[in-house]
């Protein structure tokens, strides 16, 4: 799917919630009505977390691989016999400068596992960083949805070059979408109430630098991350959640040459229910990568919790 196809169904998706919610004359309710949630596990929330306060919201995340989508979106599972899984903790914080600017952070540790063939490796350590940025630029007012602008610095901090054999891969923990290169990214997030719904989709664009890996001069494409996520608010503070979250990159160029069939792609399918009050808001998510190119296949096992100090 070409950027301009996603752009069409981002502003379609939309504008078709919000006509329908204006059509039922349900936007003073809307503006009135304001559950609490932990939002779904990848896709933004456009509200932020307001002047002075403090939010923790850590993730815990098992990933296990079944197999690998090819250069052609192929897919393969992995031999008989053959194991790789992970174990993720991330930590993200938000901090409101004022009610519409708001600086975040998040890091991320993991524990990989490979065993292939008769071969086992594990390894830990610190993977990528990110610094974001967040203004509001629009509150929802009627039938207009909330709408953010983010700007992210994606600092790395995970090995990403210099993998020791006897590892199997299991130590480089920096993105494959970039490792070792500072990613300055732009992004729009939005969301929209329509009762007993939340709605929620971004998309963020990120320019790598040049970097360095394994001594070879490597310059990495642009990315586009792209979310979409609905909440169904149910009584007693649960609420259902499903996202759906995209990636494109395409080919990099070593020492100047193009790399051909290195272009990354993925759509990921993600349900989920959460349980929440004023003070804390939780979330249990199964991820599941759907389609891919020249990516893992994987399932995840999610939770996270917000905790507003």
């Amino acid at each position: 799917m070409n950027k301009t196809a996603l752009l069409v169904l981002f502003i379609i998706f939309f504008s078709c919630y919000a006509l329908i919610s204006f059509a039922n004359g349900e936007t003073n309710t809307q503006d009135e009505w304001n559950p609490v949630s932990a939002g779904p596990v990848t896709t933004w929330t456009a509200p932020l977390c307001g002047k002075d306060k403090f939010v923790i919201q850590p993730f815990f995340f098992y990933n296990r691989t079944r197999g690998a989508f090819d250069t052609d979106g192929h897919y393969d599972s992995l031999s008989e016999g053959d194991r790789k899984y992970q174990f993720q903790e991330q930590l993200f914080m938000q901090y409101g400068i004022t009610d519409r600017l708001e600086i975040d952070g998040q890091v991320v540790y993991q524990e990989n596992y490979v065993k292939q063939g008769g071969l086992k490796a594990h390894s830990e350590g610190f993977g990528d960083s990110y610094l974001f940025l967040r203004y509001c630029a629009i509150e929802e007012k009627y039938w207009f949805p909330h709408l953010t602008g983010l700007f992210q610095l994606k600092i790395p901090t995970g090995k990403y070059q210099h993998s020791d054999p006897d590892k199997l891969g299991a130590d480089l923990m920096g993105a494959t979408s970039g490792g070792g290169s500072y990613d300055h990214g732009y992004g729009i997030l939005l969301t929209k109430k329509l009762k007993p719904f939340l709605l929620h989709a971004d998309a963020i664009y990120s320019f790598p630098q040049e970097v360095k890996v394994d001594d070879i001069k490597t310059t990495y494409s642009g990315y586009l991350n792209y979310d979409f996520g609905i909440e169904h608010i149910l009584s007693g503070g649960f609420n259902l959640t499903l996202e759906f979250n995209g990636f494109l990159q395409g080919d990099k160029k070593e020492d100047g040459v193009m790399a051909p069939a290195s272009d990354i792609g993925y759509f990921t399918a993600a349900p989920g229910i959460g349980w929440s009050n004023e003070k804390i808001q939780t979330l249990m998510v199964y991820q599941r990568i759907l389609t891919g190119t020249n990516t893992d296949a994987n399932d995840s096992i999610v939770f996270t919790f917000v905790y507003t100090f």
